[in-house]
């Protein structure tokens, strides 16, 4: 009996497919994957985004509302005409503060460094070594400070303004006098002093009718000279009392005086001419220019011998404090 063998295309399942199920899979083709991309989308085959499309609300698109913004016509004149009217303002505004405010002459004023800070300071406190007056001009107008020592200031006035009301609360607690109020009251009476001063003087050349080339601020800049030497009493009277206050009040008030008899007798006496008569207002340009100096030592002493410490009081105030 002979035994029965399998047929050789009966296939047995082990769980995997039988050789004839197995698909080959096509090797790596270059030209392939070429064609197989190009069936993606391809903006040079469809052309630029349609107006309606989402992309063309982006940065560059038509539509973009800033862009139709731009592109208007009539919002550029709008634009063009909001800026000539902020413009035309911008010149009144300029205009109308300069005719009250001259911020052009104060840059002339504060156009300082410190080289001419130093041989101001050196000029005013001691003014006796000097020998040259006279100012430069470039055109008809004076020479920046920064350099001509003899050019007035305002840099050195109102620094040496707040550094006498500082100084002042300074000598008041040396005494126990110091309080928020007291500085208060010091500044408002040196600010009211010199605005009384300049009016004296602005009053003064216009009654006398008094032709000269200065103006109100350089008459401040010359009347505010005297914070200077103001300082150096206050420091002179808290170290050696009244005895060294007195001394440079002196000594500060003649310095002072000779500086300002110096440079404003160039500016305010007209120049020596045979044909120009004595009496023709030269004794009132002489008058304004000693009435300037002279002011300046009584207002000095007015408002800085309250400052001076006595003996007395401060031993009895550092008796109180130990």
């Amino acid at each position: 009996m002979k035994s029965e063998r399998p047929q050789q295309n009966q296939s047995y399942d082990y769980g995997f497919q039988p050789e004839s199920q197995f698909q080959p899979q096509p090797m790596y083709d270059p030209m392939m994957q070429q064609h197989q991309r190009s069936s993606y989308y391809n903006p040079a085959e469809y052309g630029p985004p349609q107006p309606n499309s989402y992309y063309d609300y982006g940065v560059g698109g038509n539509n973009f509302p800033a862009a139709n913004f731009i592109n208007d016509p009539m919002a550029s004149m709008a634009v063009a005409y909001g800026q000539s009217l902020v413009g035309h303002g911008k010149q009144i505004v300029d205009q109308k503060l300069d005719k009250y405010v001259p911020v052009s002459k104060l840059k002339y004023y504060f156009a300082v460094d410190t080289s001419y800070v130093r041989r101001k300071l050196t000029l005013v406190l001691f003014p006796f070594a000097n020998s040259d007056w006279t100012m430069k001009y470039q055109q008809d107008e004076p020479v920046a400070p920064r350099y001509e020592t003899n050019a007035p200031d305002l840099y050195i006035p109102t620094m040496a303004f707040v550094t006498f009301i500082l100084v002042s609360g300074l000598a008041l607690g040396t005494q126990n006098k110091f309080s928020p109020e007291q500085l208060g009251i010091q500044a408002s009476s040196v600010f009211g002093w010199l605005v009384l001063e300049i009016l004296v003087l602005l009053i003064t050349t216009y009654v006398a009718n008094i032709q000269t080339d200065l103006g109100y601020l350089d008459f401040l800049s010359y009347s505010s000279y005297k914070y200077v030497g103001m300082i150096g009493c206050v420091f002179s009277g808290m170290v050696f009392f009244s005895l060294g206050y007195y001394l440079t009040l002196v000594y500060t008030s003649g310095s002072l005086c000779y500086f300002l008899v110096k440079t404003l007798r160039i500016q305010i006496l007209p120049k020596s001419s045979p044909d120009l008569h004595p009496s023709h207002g030269n004794k009132r340009r002489l008058y304004l220019l000693l009435c300037i100096a002279v002011m300046q030592p009584l207002i000095m002493f007015l408002l800085t011998r309250h400052l001076v410490p006595m003996r007395e009081v401060v031993a009895e105030v550092e008796k109180q404090t130990v």
